[in-house]
């Protein structure tokens, strides 16, 4: 393991720990004794495997594509993050799950054959194939104040939203008076590029390079707040639909055609009705080395956490992920820790790639299928 990636488990570690030194103390569980003898592979169960969207099947471990190849030593980040809001299953297992962080992957892959269960993640149907597809948080510069060039605003979350009713379609944010009297004064910061914008709709969070209105600059995170509660409609198939062959680059392909149809950019916004709302950060040293908190309560990892339906995976659980590509061949640990509006369904996953424009090109070639296995408490 590499020294930066030694200290980043380091205040994970430190972290999780203050984060579990209050509240409900759970029974400690003593640590595995290393063996090798040939685990069980159907062992007793911890929790409930009745999920409403998945069909859960116990497997062997030697059905895991890449299970020996794995480098766990990086997805255990994850697994300590985890920790920091685990669920009832995992909880009992988090003293063990910290006490291997700095161990080596051959003693973290023995203590996951001995303490879980692989089970194949179907829909209740029956195919356990599924698609995966990938996310990210991407960079943008901004300004605090709107300029003859920073016209785009980025809102917090307007007075009077009420969760799960329908609020403004994103047509009617930009065009109706009522909509714009509503979000008067609740504009976080301003951005050059509508494209930018909606990125930032779509992904759920980033981070903005602010130039604040004294000239001074500073780097924060806007983190997901709501949404208005309309419907979630693809640009990229709206473009498909209006006759643009080359839509595979998001957002490239986008601009392009943005550039080559400047008459046309409202109609592009607003055929995705749902609009984001943001709450606004502060992003120190410590915030920066992770990603933005998922839906689980806990800071993504670049590259080992997944979005899943939360019906059919719960937050929290140690998921086995196989994609033979083309794009980005993926056999590995990660940990079901966020959700998104378009990921639904029982095999159906959102990668997090990571932060920025290296992270986003990863994202936008990641369209591929996906088999999935939920690795449960024995």
């Amino acid at each position: 393991m590499n020294k930066g990636l030694r200290w980043l488990v380091g205040l994970v570690i430190v972290a999780t720990l203050a984060g579990c030194s209050v509240g409900t103390r759970r029974p400690e569980v003593p640590a595995a004794t290393p063996s090798t003898a040939a685990p069980r592979d159907l062992g007793p169960l911890t929790g409930s495997l009745a999920h409403p969207k998945s069909r859960w099947t116990p497997v062997a471990w030697s059905e895991l594509p890449g299970f020996n190849e794995d480098a766990l030593h990086e997805g255990w980040v994850a697994m300590v993050a985890n920790c920091g809001r685990p669920n009832a299953a995992i909880a009992p297992l988090c003293r063990e799950v910290r006490q291997l962080a700095l161990a080596d992957a051959d003693q973290q892959r023995e203590w996951m054959m001995q303490r879980l269960q692989p089970f194949r993640v179907e829909s209740p149907a029956g195919p356990s194939e599924g698609k995966l597809t990938s996310y990210y948080e991407p960079v943008f510069d901004a300004t605090r104040l709107p300029t003859a060039t920073n016209n785009v605003p980025l809102y917090q979350t307007p007075a009077g939203l009420v969760a799960r009713r329908p609020w403004y379609t994103r047509q009617e944010i930009d065009t109706l008076p009522q909509a714009q009297a509503a979000l008067r004064g609740r504009e976080i910061a301003w951005l050059a590029d509508p494209i930018d914008a909606l990125m930032l709709h779509i992904q759920g969070s980033g981070r903005l390079r602010i130039t604040e209105a004294d000239g001074s600059q500073r780097t924060v995170r806007v983190a997901f707040a709501a949404t208005n509660e309309q419907p979630y409609r693809s640009v990229q198939q709206w473009l498909m639909s209006q006759g643009a062959t080359k839509v595979s680059l998001w957002p490239e392909d986008t601009k392009l055609w943005v550039a080559q149809n400047p008459q046309r950019v409202s109609q592009l916004l607003w055929s995705n009705p749902r609009y984001v709302f943001f709450r606004e950060e502060p992003l120190n040293e410590v915030d920066a080395a992770s990603g933005p908190v998922g839906a689980q309560g806990v800071p993504l990892t670049a590259g080992r956490s997944i979005a899943v339906d939360r019906d059919s995976i719960p937050y929290g659980t140690p998921v086995w992920l196989a994609s033979p590509g083309p794009a980005v061949p993926l056999a590995k640990l990660v940990v079901a820790q966020d959700t998104g509006s378009a990921i639904v369904g029982a095999v159906r996953a959102d990668y997090f790639a990571g932060t920025g424009a290296d992270a986003g090109r990863v994202a936008a070639r990641v369209n591929q299928p996906l088999r999935l296995w939920a690795l449960w408490p024995r």
